[in-house]
C-alpha cells in the first residue's frame, strides 16, 4: 500500500512539474499552429516527420490555385526559378549562421550528399594524389555510410572508419586518430541519429583542417533544433533534410551549403540543366553556373518547398537560442521522467546524460522496446525503435508540451514488462 501510495504521490509531483514548465514555457503558444498539436495523440517522431503548421494548408491552397493554376508556365520566370536559392538563404539565416548564396534547395538528402562527398574527394584528390581517404564513423546514418563506401569503391579511394560508442559519438581524440596526410574527406553527423550525441562541430571542423581534410557535416538532426554556426565553425560542406525539425513534410527535399571559398573549384557530378551557365542556351557542352546554381542537377522540386517555409518563418521569430532552450529543458524534463518511471523497470538511457553534449532527442534501451514501440503505436502514443533495443523519443521544441512528454513516458512505462 505504501509503496502504491509513494507511486502516486510521484506521478502527481511530475504532473504538477509539468504544468508548470509549460505555464512558464515562452514558446507554448507555437503548439497551437500545428495540425493534431491540441489532439490526446503523443507524438515523440518530430525528429522524423515534424507536424504540418496550420498555415501551410493555406499556403499550399494559394500555391495550387493561384501561382499554379493562375500563373501556369508563367510561374517560373516569376518566382520559381529563384525559389531554391531564395529558401536555401533563409534556411542558411535562420537555421544554420550562413550568409547568404552559399545553400541551395535541391535533392533528396542522399543525393545531395553523393554530389557533395563526391565532389569534395575529387577535388582533394587531384590537388593532392595522397588524399584517397574518406573518413566517417561506423555508426553513423546509414545513407552516409552507404553511400562513402560506394564512392571509396567507384573513385579508387578507401574509407577509413572511427569506432565509436552507439550511445554517443566522434570526439576530439577519435577523429586525430583517424585523419592524416592520405585524408581527403571528413563526414560527420552534427546529432548523431541513434543516440542524439551533439558533436563539438567547431572542434572536429579544426582538427580535419589541420590534417588538410575538407569537412561535409550531416545536419539532418540538427536544422531547426539546435544552433549551427557554419560559417562561425569553419564548415566546407554540409547537407541537412528538411522534413524533420523544419516541418517541409514527407520527403521534402534537402538543403546544400557549400562554402563560398569551394564552390568555384568543386565540380558535382550529376551534371543537370539547372546546373548549367545558361539553363535555357540548351547548348552542345556543359558549362557549370557560377554559385550554388552549379550543385543543382534537374527541374526544382517547387510544391515539396512550399511547407518548410512557415516553420522557418517561426524560426526567426523565435530564435534559435530560445528553440535550443526549450528543447534542452524538455529532454531533461524527460530525463527525470525516465529516472523515476522508467529506469526500476530495467530501462537504461542510450544518450548523453549532459546536455551540452546532447541534441533534441532522447534513446532509451530495454531488450522489449521493438514490441513496446509496437504497443504504442496502437495506442496514438508514437516514438520510433533503432536497434540495439532502443526507443528513441524526437521533443520538437515549436510543437511539444511538457504534459505531452509525460503521457507518452508514462504510456512506456505502462507498455513494459512487470
Amino acid at each position: 500500500m505504501r509503496a502504491a501510495t509513494d507511486a502516486a504521490g510521484r506521478l502527481e509531483a511530475l504532473a504538477a512539474e509539468a504544468s508548470r514548465l509549460d505555464e512558464a514555457d515562452p514558446l507554448r503558444a507555437y503548439r497551437d499552429r500545428f495540425v493534431g498539436a491540441g489532439s490526446s495523440l503523443v507524438y515523440f517522431d518530430g525528429n522524423s516527420l515534424g507536424r504540418p503548421p496550420k498555415a501551410t494548408a493555406d499556403r499550399l491552397d494559394r500555391f495550387i490555385r493561384d501561382e499554379w493554376g493562375g500563373r501556369l508556365i508563367r510561374g517560373w520566370d516569376e518566382a520559381w526559378m529563384d525559389l531554391p536559392f531564395a529558401i536555401g538563404d533563409t534556411i542558411g539565416r535562420v537555421a544554420i549562421g550562413a550568409a547568404g548564396g552559399q545553400t541551395v534547395i535541391g535533392d533528396s538528402t542522399t543525393v545531395l550528399l553523393y554530389k557533395l562527398v563526391r565532389a569534395a574527394f575529387d577535388a582533394q584528390r587531384s590537388a593532392d594524389p595522397a588524399r584517397v581517404e574518406i573518413v566517417l564513423d561506423r555508426d553513423n546514418f546509414p545513407t552516409d555510410r552507404y553511400l562513402v563506401e560506394g564512392i571509396a569503391a567507384e573513385r579508387g579511394g578507401r574509407v577509413r572508419w572511427i569506432e565509436v560508442d552507439q550511445r554517443s559519438g566522434v570526439d576530439a581524440p577519435a577523429l586525430a586518430a583517424a585523419v592524416g596526410p592520405d585524408t581527403a574527406v571528413v563526414v560527420l553527423s552534427h546529432v548523431a541519429y541513434r543516440s542524439g550525441h551533439l558533436a563539438d562541430a567547431a572542434s572536429l571542423t579544426r582538427i580535419a583542417h589541420d590534417a588538410g581534410a575538407l569537412v561535409l557535416w550531416d545536419l539532418c538532426h540538427s536544422a531547426g533544433s539546435v544552433p549551427v554556426e557554419a560559417d562561425a565553425w569553419g564548415f566546407d560542406l554540409a547537407v541537412g533534410c528538411t522534413y524533420k525539425y523544419l516541418n517541409g513534410g514527407p520527403g521534402s527535399p534537402a538543403f546544400a551549403y557549400v562554402a563560398a571559398r569551394h564552390q568555384a573549384a568543386l565540380a558535382q557530378p550529376i551534371q543537370g540543366w539547372m546546373g548549367a551557365a545558361d539553363v535555357f542556351a540548351m547548348g552542345p557542352r556543359y558549362s557549370p553556373a557560377a554559385g550554388m546554381r552549379r550543385f543543382l542537377s534537374g527541374t526544382p522540386p517547387i510544391l515539396g518547398m512550399l511547407a518548410m517555409q512557415d516553420t522557418l518563418a517561426m524560426i526567426e521569430e523565435t530564435g534559435m537560442p530560445a528553440i535550443r532552450e526549450k528543447s534542452v529543458a524538455l529532454t531533461e524534463f524527460a530525463l527525470r521522467v525516465a529516472d523515476e518511471l522508467l529506469v526500476p523497470l530495467g530501462v537504461e538511457l542510450a544518450s548523453p546524460r549532459d546536455a551540452s553534449e546532447r541534441g533534441g532527442h532522447v534513446t532509451f534501451s530495454h531488450p522489449a522496446m521493438r514490441a513496446v514501440t509496437a504497443a504504442l503505436w496502437e495506442q496514438d502514443v508514437i516514438p520510433d525503435y533503432r536497434d540495439p533495443g532502443g526507443l528513441r523519443i524526437g521533443l520538437s521544441p515549436l510543437s511539444t508540451s511538457f504534459t505531452e512528454t509525460l503521457a507518452g513516458l508514462r504510456a512506456v512505462g505502462a507498455a513494459l514488462p512487470h
